[in-house]
């Protein structure tokens, strides 16, 4: 895109900003869209599961339903607790929804098509995964009221207790892949399973690093059966209880964000990202960034379908399986990789 802007005899400086803003236009304005529609597919599933309708009214078929709801909550007016700190309390929803957009910069949509193919991609999203928990313990501490200040506690225990397990599941992975580059991580899921199948889920060893990933993801975007941190029977609210209009629907987009981006890695990591499933010519005919589109949907889809069956677990249980269960489990499987790979891909050298 840079080179189109300096044969247009734009300055190359200029041409770096302007091909770079347009870059981030192209993830962000689709992304938002997405979001919106989601939510609205999300309702669809949870409706059908319970055997009910869904949103139905707005528009054909209830399409334009969210854009709707977010026309409600620019309207309404942003209340804010005469005992909480204002500025605290307004910043945390934009730091929300600003570091779920951030991590997107490096998720790669097709070959080459990614705002920025950085080498340590993976430790990048780690990173900025890490940050998201800032956003909702100052919500929840600027509030000022006792149900967001106990949810903001329950998200930074819930969050950390599941990172934890969530890079050693990543170590696993660049084990087998031997770089920490998103593209290169799916190029190396080419015809990994007998030279036909696309992708790490194919693989013994991976395979249940994968369950693990996506559980561990349910929790790291706080769904159910893992969002204590919004129990409205216990909470009312959590974190967002104080919040309304713009600040409140800004909570939601990055949280729906989030759902995406751990959607998006499911699909990177350990399914192809976007290669088809098989090794099969004609399957190439269809465009990458439509496998990714679709596999990234069928995850949205399992993650709608564990929040309307699945019961909510106890604040105990969410503890005990993270550090219980799963960390223990991923720290096993990073050794036996380890030695798996030593021994078969390394012929044992030391």
């Amino acid at each position: 895109m840079t080179e189109f802007f300096i044969s247009l005899g734009m300055d190359a400086t200029w041409a770096i900003v302007v091909a770079s803003i347009c870059g981030i236009l192209l993830i962000a304005l689709p992304l938002m869209l997405a979001v919106a529609m989601i939510i609205y597919v999300d309702r669809k599933v949870w409706a059908a599961i319970n055997l009910r309708r869904g949103p139905n009214v707005v528009g054909p078929f209830g399409l334009l339903q969210s854009f709707a709801d977010g026309l409600k909550v620019f309207l309404q007016e942003t209340i804010i607790p005469s005992a909480s700190n204002k500025g605290i309390f307004l910043l945390a929803p934009i730091i929300t929804f600003t570091v779920a957009l951030v991590a997107w910069a490096v998720i790669p949509f097709d070959a080459g098509v990614v705002l920025a193919d950085i080498n340590v991609g993976l430790l990048y999203i780690l990173a900025i995964s890490s940050l998201s928990v800032y956003g909702v313990t100052m919500a929840g501490w600027a509030s000022n009221s006792k149900y967001p200040f106990f949810s903001a506690m329950r998200a930074a225990a819930q969050m950390i207790s599941y990172e934890v397990s969530i890079g050693f599941i990543l170590v696993c992975v660049v084990l087998y892949a031997g770089t920490f580059n998103l593209s290169a991580i799916v190029e190396m899921q080419r015809g990994h399973g007998f030279g036909f199948v696309n992708g790490y889920w194919f693989n013994l060893l991976l395979f249940p690093m994968w369950v693990v990933f996506f559980i561990s993801s349910l929790a790291e975007t706080q769904r159910v059966p893992f969002d204590l941190t919004e129990a409205e029977s216990e909470l009312v609210a959590g974190y967002q209880t104080e919040y309304s209009s713009m600040a409140f629907a800004l909570f939601w987009l990055g949280e729906y964000a989030n759902i995406l981006l751990m959607c998006a890695l499911n699909t990177l990591l350990f399914f192809g990202g976007w290669l088809p499933p098989v090794e099969i010519e004609f399957l190439y005919w269809v465009p990458g960034i439509v496998w990714f589109l679709l596999k990234t949907f069928f995850f949205f889809f399992m993650f709608s379908w564990v929040m309307a069956t699945v019961p909510r677990y106890r604040y105990d249980q969410l503890m005990r399986l993270g550090w219980k269960v799963f960390l223990p489990m991923s720290l096993i499987f990073v050794v036996v990789i380890s030695g798996w790979l030593m021994l078969t891909r390394y012929g044992g050298a030391a």
